[in-house]
């Protein structure tokens, strides 16, 4: 009897074990379910403000895109189409009447793009590097622009390098003095 008492006590220490086993592994999933539906709503909330970053102009929209207009050529780069783009007349020449300013200055220096496009090129879809001044509903101008610096870490290689680095770098000189 006592025999069959052990092997009862042994079955019943297996059921035991098991439904514990079970029961970790149940949570191990709806834990990390969990874990990743928050994860994601984190990003969809913070990401947006992290990848484009706004700056306060010391100036008007047009003084500022004027100012940009002479210190890209200075610091070697060049914009694309040969002037900034005026949204405001791009919109009325299709019907579409807005009123708050926005110029788009897209900048561009030839030896980095080649650069990023001989090893990424399917990065093109982010080139050339956008500026946008615009006017708030306060009157101010502010310049808001791809936070390289975040975007380069996520893609890494030879992105990070040059959009990362030397970008980032001149960008920062070419915008010295105009944002407050």
């Amino acid at each position: 009897m006592s025999e069959e008492m052990n092997q009862q006590s042994e079955q019943n220490q297996e059921q035991k074990n098991s439904v514990k086993k079970g029961f970790h592994w149940k949570s191990g999933i709806i834990g990390a379910a969990v874990g990743a539906v928050v994860v994601v709503f984190m990003m969809v909330q913070v990401m947006p403000s992290m990848m484009i970053t706004t700056r306060e102009c010391k100036m008007g929209v047009e003084e500022t895109v004027a100012a940009l207009e002479e210190r890209i050529p200075e610091h070697g780069w060049s914009i694309s189409h040969g002037k900034p783009i005026n949204m405001n007349e791009a919109m009325a020449k299709r019907g579409v009447d807005f009123e708050p300013k926005i110029r788009l200055v897209k900048l561009c220096k030839a030896p980095y793009a080649k650069s990023v496009l001989t090893s990424d090129r399917w990065v093109s879809c982010m080139m050339p590097c956008t500026m946008a001044v615009w006017e708030g509903d306060n009157g101010k101008a502010y310049l808001s622009e791809m936070n390289l610096s975040l975007m380069a870490k996520l893609f890494g290689g030879n992105i990070k390098k040059v959009m990362g680095g030397k970008v980032v770098e001149e960008e920062e000189k070419i915008l010295e003095g105009l944002l407050k």
